[in-house]
């Protein structure tokens, strides 16, 4: 265990859910974990029992990618764990992959609606139809304007066509919103939305006041920061300051509450989590700094972040939250950017 993991508290210890099991964490809360097919190699999903428009059953926060070895995990859930009772409604944090991809499967198969925020749905429609500006191409150009000359990896990347409707491959074509502070009854308790940024365009969190239960999707996560980007289509985000100040959402909580996070296991300590990550990104801009005392560009300051090897799914996300720590000093004025004879930009301290 790192010495970040230490401080916080896992009530569970190391019990994970079985593939296909259910993990009851409160009377009508239950958890399950999905594989995927990624580095990062789960999702944590969650089950609450649900009484929507006269019926009974479950909802569920967040679906998984669409491939066999998900639908088949879901029906095993669904007919064992979940005692045959229907879905009756999906809500998802964020139009991510992992968290979208069986929602029109799912949505269709129990006849149940989709719930998330305005920004996050169109978002997904978005990518889902591959639009151009946010489809795998338009990223090529966009890293080669930071600093990407790697011929194996450029290839690599612009191959990336159909990353997104390969594992979302359809949206539903309605949705119910959510916004922030709403309290929306699921079952026999309340749970309030609580809306951040920097990471997705309108993630959606839900907390319990009465459970004392925060399902926090990527927003909190105990082992690893999430990831915070600059992507094409919107070249000249600020994500890590919109990121920084959406933990402050969470800071009110009450310091007990059990955080429900979409990768690792459930812990308490998110105050001590926030600071961690505060502490993190901190230490990270830091090095960016120092680094930057020569002109630097995204791809530049990608080994200064990330000391490890990277294939083309990972360098994508490096790339993007390297230009997010430089956008974030840039934006404060401790960087200044300019774009060299070769058309990439670069930064170096004012």
């Amino acid at each position: 265990m790192n010495p970040s993991e230490s401080q916080l508290d896992y009530p569970l210890g190391d019990m994970l859910p079985a593939p296909g099991a259910l993990v009851e964490l409160a009377p009508g809360l239950c958890w399950l974990r999905m594989p995927l097919p990624f580095a990062l190699d789960h999702i944590n999903l969650w089950l609450l029992r649900d009484a929507f428009q006269g019926r009974s059953g479950w909802a569920s926060v967040d679906c998984g990618v669409a491939n066999d070895s998900t639908r088949a995990a879901w029906d095993q859930v669904l007919a064992e764990g979940a005692g045959g009772a229907p879905l009756l409604r999906v809500f998802a944090t964020h139009c991510h992959p992992d968290h979208m991809g069986l929602s029109d499967w799912l949505c269709s198969r129990f006849g149940a609606p989709l719930w998330m925020t305005t920004g996050e749905y169109a978002f997904a429609r978005m990518m889902a139809a591959a639009l151009p500006g946010v489809d795998g191409p338009a990223a090529l150009p966009h890293f080669q304007r930071h600093g990407l000359v790697d011929p194996e990896l450029i290839e690599r990347m612009g191959e990336r066509r159909n990353y997104y409707p390969s594992l979302v491959p359809a949206v539903p074509q309605a949705y119910t919103r959510m916004q922030d502070g709403e309290l929306i009854q699921i079952g026999q308790q309340q749970w309030r939305i609580i809306t951040g940024f920097g990471h997705s365009p309108e993630h959606a969190a839900l907390y319990c006041e009465a459970l004392q239960v925060l399902i926090s999707g990527d927003m909190v996560l105990p082992r690893i920061s999430t990831n915070v980007s600059v992507f094409a289509v919107e070249p000249e985000g600020n994500p890590l300051a919109q990121y920084l100040a959406s933990l402050d959402k969470f800071a009110g909580l009450p310091a007990d509450t059990l955080v429900l996070p979409s990768h690792g296991r459930p812990f308490r300590g998110l105050h001590t989590r926030i600071a961690q990550l505060r502490e993190h990104h901190a230490a990270r801009l830091a090095e960016v700094v120092e680094a930057c005392r020569t002109p630097q560009s995204a791809a530049d300051i990608v080994p200064v972040m990330f000391r490890r090897k990277l294939d083309a799914h990972q360098l994508t996300f490096a790339l993007g939250e390297a230009l997010a720590h430089l956008h974030f000093l840039w934006r404060q004025g401790a960087l200044q950017r300019r774009a060299g004879a070769d058309a990439v930009f670069r930064f170096h301290l004012t």
